[in-house]
């Protein structure tokens, strides 16, 4: 018997989705718990498994349609049985929209593997087959499933888990670069290498992170651009963003890192990163200023009872802010582990919306790029955000004398209907404080 499938409730607080792309099409044989398509909440991407097996009669929502929780989204039934009484009821499927043409192809970035033969391109519209292993180890490492359009070695030509690892084992990088892709959130399968043997160097990510698509290309605005938009939006439009900026010296707490780095790195398995000490210190400067952790709900101030600390993630086509709870009791090692873990779930599409919810604080860190200030913009229901900018070794007045010391600028943005400048400028100053003095980190 043919049924509606409707738009599941994937969050507590969803209230309606966007699809993103279909993985069947109309007259397609689909499988119970098969990834039937993506949806996008307003906090992250998720898959969608077909909720029975049968054929796909109808797809109701096309990619890009925004739907309420519990709206059908397309119907499942037999191969032959008749669906006009279901379609009677059904919102009547919007045509999708037609992509304009580009003035210039986007120059796409051939891996190792590409340039020695290049893959079959599926015709526009065409379906590529690739079993749900192929598609989950190919989200996890960044490529693009329709990159390995016609080297399927499974049944009739389908792309099986082990053509991925293939693919993936020929887009080779130096660890170093490894490493800071890892960092910036930078997809090494859209890399073009330029090191020896076509090796993806550090040089190389950081022209991939300032050319996301070629000269004259068209980006559309939807999924997860537009989610980003919509978000700062509406938080440009609401919150009363004034910027503090303040200088630390973080001489002593580059000093700490180094000293730490290997014994914790061989002892914890984690690596520690200037980010992890930012955020112990800021939720110690919260503790003095709790008004740091608010946020308006209609007619009153509520201060948070925990420190709930968001860190602004990169992913391709846009941002998350996978959030690290209660970090007042966490120790620097306990939240080193869980942003790097919470950041790998974002990156390869896994995060859940626990993983983006309940968040009272935002830091966002663009020293990588070699930023030295910048204003951000808070987290819609946040009273600030912390932008954290690039260690530089700068000459220094200290005691009458120049000394060389490591800087660095902290922006801090609030929402001056929640607190006043003082305030604001009382916690820049208690965290530079506690940076200055990174032991306190660790008690």
């Amino acid at each position: 018997m043919a049924i509606k499938m409707l738009m599941p409730l994937l969050g507590q607080t969803m209230e309606e989705g966007t699809i993103i792309k279909w993985f069947n099409n109309e007259g397609d044989s689909i499988k119970e718990g098969e990834p039937l398509l993506e949806v996008m909440t307003d906090k992250v991407n998720m898959e969608v498994e077909a909720p029975e097996s049968g054929v796909l009669r109808k797809i109701l929502a096309q990619p890009d349609d925004i739907v309420p929780v519990q709206d059908a989204i397309a119907i499942i039934g037999t191969a032959d049985e008749p669906i006009d009484d279901l379609l009677a009821d059904a919102p009547a499927p919007k045509a999708p929209a037609e992509a304009p043409a580009p003035a210039a192809a986007p120059i796409s970035a051939p891996t190792a593997a590409a340039k020695t033969e290049s893959p079959a391109v599926p015709v526009a519209g065409e379906k590529v087959f690739a079993s749900p292993a192929a598609r989950r180890v190919a989200r996890e490492r960044g490529i693009e499933i329709e990159a390995l359009a016609g080297r399927g070695t499974g049944p009739n030509g389908r792309i099986v888990e082990k053509d991925v690892l293939g693919f993936a084992a020929s887009v080779r990088a130096t660890p170093l670069a490894e490493k800071v892709a890892a960092d910036m959130g930078i997809q090494l399968g859209a890399v073009t290498g330029t090191g020896v043997g076509g090796r993806i160097t550090r040089d190389d990510l950081g022209r991939a992170a300032v050319t996301p698509a070629g000269i004259g290309a068209t980006i559309p605005f939807t999924g997860m651009r537009k989610m980003v938009a919509k978000g700062v939006t509406a938080s440009a439009q609401t919150a009363v963003h004034v910027t503090l900026v303040t200088e630390v010296d973080m001489t002593e707490c580059v000093s700490l890192r180094g000293q730490l780095l290997a014994e914790i790195e061989r002892e914890y398995g984690v690596r520690l990163s200037y980010t992890d000490f930012i955020a112990k210190a800021a939720a110690k400067a919260i503790l003095d200023k709790p008004i740091v952790n608010a946020s308006l709900q209609g007619d009153v101030i509520v201060i948070s009872d925990s420190i709930n600390i968001g860190i602004a993630t990169a992913i391709e086509g846009g941002l998350l802010v996978p959030v690290v709870k209660n970090v007042q009791s966490k120790s620097v090692i306990a939240i080193s582990k869980e942003i790097k873990a919470l950041a790998e779930r974002a990156r390869s599409g896994k995060a859940t919306p626990d993983d983006l919810s309940g968040g009272t604080f935002t830091i966002t860190n663009l020293g990588v790029y070699g930023v030295d200030s910048f204003t951000p913009i808070i987290t819609p229901g946040q009273s600030a955000i912390l932008a954290v900018c690039r260690i530089a070794d700068k000459p220094v007045v200290v005691n009458g004398q120049i000394l060389i010391r490591s800087m660095m600028n902290l922006c801090l943005s609030f929402d001056h209907r929640i607190m006043d400048g003082a305030p604001a400028a009382e916690f820049l100053a208690r965290l530079r404080d506690i940076l200055q003095s990174p032991s306190l980190v660790l008690l």
